[in-house]
């Protein structure tokens, strides 16, 4: 008989542990009793106040739990109890932090997260009573526990509070946290967040406060700090710019890879494939499968696109984008000092001159062996087409010439095909002959051998110092395989420097060796900024053929090994980053890093190919080709599950050429690798040419079998695609190859697989009848009266009526058409002698086919006919076809019909 109060009074008194736990428990419930008097709420909320000082913890632990949900009805009855929260509650949850009992503390800290994450805690209370406790829980003094603790918190709100509050109040004595040199576990709690406080502050913070901090904690004493740091290195590389990603976060990640702890070395490769991710430059992500597919408008919208793109805020280019081998003799030429000149320059050329515009994040210049390279690659999208173009002798080079061919040599020209079609034959026979003069020779040889680009002075001195710090540990494999690559990084940065002294006969050798004399008769003009064409394409073709052809790359002896790996060589990433996600796939690396080192190389590879461009698909090629044959089935199913998104980066025509080999290897592999190729069987073939996508419908009835028969998720998943495929495939195609499939699948011993069928038999119903002539539809509905609606088994009579139910509510037959040729084998259906075939008739008329209007406005026989058949099975002697006969449910969702029906029957 006591009143709500009175109980929680008697109880909160007890000697009983229990008794208060039941009390803290029930607090929400007596404050929704007594929700109408404000006077007893406050009561109820200062009571909690005292309970909060129990001695108990496991009391003290209960109440914390209750918070929140006292907090959001506080929130929600707040013109009653007005800053109930904030008086009463609030200071329970910050005293609570430092609480002795650690389930209290753990408690009060997933509390506060959670006031936070549903925005109950006002701002105002945030600086005045949160963040000051945890500045002093965080003070050298602070116990080691709660100091930790109070550190997670402070790092996990951030992302919560903002960044005007994290920057103010958070920031300083994070920044103090990680330089604690008594307590690594606070190191590595910092080290472990580092990431979310880099996205909450901002780049301007995270370059000037932050960066040095962590450059500390990635060379930390303890293996665990290093290891958290190389998990969050991707999310700290979001928010610094370019040039310092590249720098210095580049040098550093390498160090990590380098790690003499295995732990910390596996954390890093793991992060390698995200790390280089933040590599791409967002002006040049936009992807489009087809490149001739885009008009020429569309063409002139980029250059002025890419245009603005290439001048940053201060009007300058930034220095990551400028290459190192940009200078011509001992005068280089700054291009940031002459991008107004260049600009204008571009804009006074006439439109035959002007064949595509700079991307900022491709400009380089290519050397002729990278330039044969990348024609190779390039060879399917455009044959016979061929941009051959040397610069102009270092001798009479100016200004002007200079920046011309700044804009002649960059990848982004090379990899694009020109706008005009220009046939140069009249020029070419002026000329006395497709040879190259001794001049222009040694110019060809004056193009700079591609090396580790941007790399500058400052750079190579970093190197030469990594290094040094290796050499101690040059007994571990990873340490002497990583001097090595930083080695070749360090000789490939100073050929530019060497290059003027290379002699004539070894430049000509080079010539011979890199096979530009096996372009013949392809005019080099040094005058005209125009790109010359071959007029041999056939030769040229054989020429691409050969260069394309990577096996023989590999195994000619007129190919050195240091040749080798200067084919793997790009301009977006730092080359040393690549050389280490290259070698992912070395076997060795299984055994002295990760067993599962693999899998991560082939999670990360549309990220890193999307970086790289299709322009350098040639430097993953191999690798993804190792990894698409690796023997675990888990690398293979995690390049299943995404080849469809590589398709779309690179394009038709190496799609065609490098992943519909590999596309069909998975299809022929385990279920657990041809689930990942059959759950986007419909992104990928829309992406191929009609005739190559043709070949796979032989293929298909392959997915019917299993190397489990009780996989059924196999089937419906199949069904699923199937559905999506019709709208690739012609009426003929889809009635000769497709239909076969679906009525196998209508007749699956499964349920699910078969209401999936049932949609795609009656989709397929829709695309014949709209074909011309529409004999192929009128075909599919004879068999499926013969094979379903006359079946011996109920199961097969059931499955026509809920084709018939499908192709009403989808709208798959027009219903002139459907009361032709469906609807009278549905009505003979009403003396079928299983109740269950009858009870499903009496649902697909009642509910579905008198909705339709055709049924409601004419009264035509066909509508007679179901009138009749309706007071037939309302007379039925089945209780349940009486019922569904006579009245209206409401539900007409066939999947709660075959729920309801058939899923307890059959």
């Amino acid at each position: 008989m006591l009143t709500p109060l009175g109980r929680l009074d008697k109880y909160a008194a007890s000697e009983n542990v229990f008794n208060r736990q039941m009390v803290a428990r029930s607090l929400l419930d007596t404050l929704r009793e007594v929700c109408d008097d404000e006077r007893d709420c406050i009561a109820v909320l200062e009571r909690i106040s005292r309970l909060a000082d129990d001695s108990e913890p496991t009391v003290r632990a209960e109440l914390m739990e209750q918070v929140p949900h006292i907090a959001l009805f506080c929130q929600e009855n707040r013109p009653s109890i007005p800053y109930a929260f904030s008086k009463y509650l609030l200071p329970i949850v910050v005293r609570y932090l430092a609480d002795q009992n650690n389930q209290v503390r753990k408690t009060s800290q997933a509390a506060l997260l959670a006031l936070l994450e549903q925005e109950l805690i006002e701002r105002f209370d945030v600086e005045t009573k949160v963040c000051p406790v945890l500045i002093e829980l965080t003070a050298p003094d602070s116990n080691d526990d709660v100091k930790t603790e109070a550190v997670a918190i402070m790092c996990k709100m951030a992302p919560m509070v903002g960044k005007d509050i994290t920057e103010r109040l958070i920031l300083p004595r994070f920044c103090e946290m990680c330089c604690d040199c008594r307590m690594f576990h606070v190191r590595k709690v910092c080290a472990a967040n580092f990431g979310d406080i880099c996205s909450v502050v901002g780049q301007q913070a995270t370059e000037e406060m932050l960066l040095p901090r962590f450059f500390q904690l990635c060379s930390d004493n303890v293996w665990g700090v290093r290891k958290a740091c190389a998990e969050c290195f991707m999310a700290v590389s979001c928010a610094t710019c370019q040039e310092i990603r590249r720098t210095k976060l580049s040098a550093l990640f390498i160090n990590l890879i380098s790690d003499p702890s295995r732990w910390v070395r596996q954390a890093a490769f793991q992060s390698l494939g995200p790390f280089i991710s933040t590599f791409a430059n967002p002006s040049s992500s936009g992807q489009y499968f087809k490149e001739e597919s885009k008009s020429s408008e569309d063409m002139s919208e980029d250059k002025n696109r890419i245009k603005d793109q290439e001048v940053t805020e201060d009007g300058q280019m930034r220095s990551e984008d400028i290459p190192s081998d940009l200078s011509v003799s001992t005068s280089s030429v700054k291009l940031e000092n002459t991008l107004e000149d260049h600009a204008a320059e571009t804009s006074r050329k006439s439109p035959s001159e002007m064949s595509v515009p700079v991307d900022s994040s491709l400009l380089c210049t290519l050397s002729s062996e990278s330039q044969q390279e990348a024609a190779s690659n390039d060879s399917d999208t455009k044959p016979g087409l061929c941009k051959s173009t040397l610069r102009p002798e270092v001798g009479t080079s100016s200004q002007e010439s200079t920046l011309l061919d700044q804009e002649l040599y960059n990848s982004f020209h090379f990899w694009r095909t020109p706008l005009p079609d220009i046939d140069l034959d009249i020029e070419l026979e002026q000329e006395s002959g497709g040879k190259l003069s001794p001049e222009r020779a040694e110019a060809a040889a004056e193009v700079p051998m591609p090396g580790s680009p941007n790399i500058t002075m400052a750079t190579r001195k970093e190197l030469e110092e990594m290094i040094e710090n290796l050499e101690p540990h040059i007994d571990d494999p990873d340490v002497k395989a990583q001097v090595e690559v930083l080695s070749a990084a360090l000789r490939a940065s100073s050929l530019d420097a060497h290059e003027e002294t290379i002699s004539t006969e070894k430049r000509s050798d080079l010539q011979d060796e890199l096979g530009i004399n096996e372009l013949p008769n392809c005019k080099i003009n040094q005058d005209d900024s125009v790109p010359l064409i071959s007029d041999a394409v056939e030769n040229m073709d054989s020429a691409l053929r050969y260069i394309h052809n990577d096996s023989d790359l590999s195994t000619s002896s007129s190919f050195s090994a240091d040749e080798e790996r200067r084919s793997k060589v790009q301009d977006v990433v730092p080359q040393a980053l690549l050389d280490q996600y290259l070698s992912m796939t070395d076997p060795s690396r299984a055994q002295t890093v990760d067993t599962e080192i693999a899998k991560h190389c082939a999670y990360s590879l549309p990220g890193v190919a999307l970086t790289l461009g299709r322009q350098n698909w040639h430097c993953l090629r191999e690798t993804y080709e190792t990894l698409a044959s690796d023997m675990q089935w888990k690398v293979r199913r995690t390049l299943a599950f995404s080849i469809h998104e590589l398709a779309i980066i690179l394009g038709d025509q190496l799609t065609a050429a490098d992943l519909v080999p590999i596309f069909n290897g998975f299809l022929k592999d385990l279920d657990e690798v041809r689930i990942g190729v059959l759950k986007h069987l419909h992104d990928f073939l829309k992406l191929l040419h009609i005739d190559k996508r043709r070949e796979y419908l032989y293929q298909l009835q392959e997915f019917l079998v299993t190397d489990n028969s009780r996989n059924w998720r196999f089937r419906a998943e199949l069904a699923e695609q199937l559905i999506l495929l019709l709208e690739l495939y012609s009426a003929r195609d889809v009635y000769d190859y497709l239909r076969p499939i679906a009525l196998n699948l209508c007749a699956d011993k499964v349920s699910s697989v078969r209401w999936i069928s049932y949609k795609l038999v009656s989709e397929m119903v829709k695309k014949l009848h709209m074909a011309t002539p529409p004999t192929f539809g009128v075909d599919l509905i004879n068999e499926l009266v013969e094979n379903f609606g006359r079946c011996p088994k109920w199961s097969g009579r059931q499955a026509f009526v809920f084709v018939c139910q499908t192709v009403i509510e989808d709208d798959c037959l027009p219903m002139d058409q459907f009361a032709v040729h469906l609807m009278p084998h549905l009505l003979t259906l009403a003396n079928d002698r299983v109740p269950n075939v009858r009870v499903l008739l009496a649902k697909t008329l009642r509910q579905t086919l008198l909705e339709k209007e055709y049924f409601l406005a004419s009264a035509s026989c066909h509508q007679e006919a179901v009138e009749q058949t309706i007071m037939a099975l309302q007379m039925d002697r089945d209780s349940d076809v009486k019922y569904f006969a006579s009245i209206h449910p409401a539900s007409t969702k066939i999947s709660e019909d075959a729920m309801s029906t058939a899923s307890s029957t059959y």
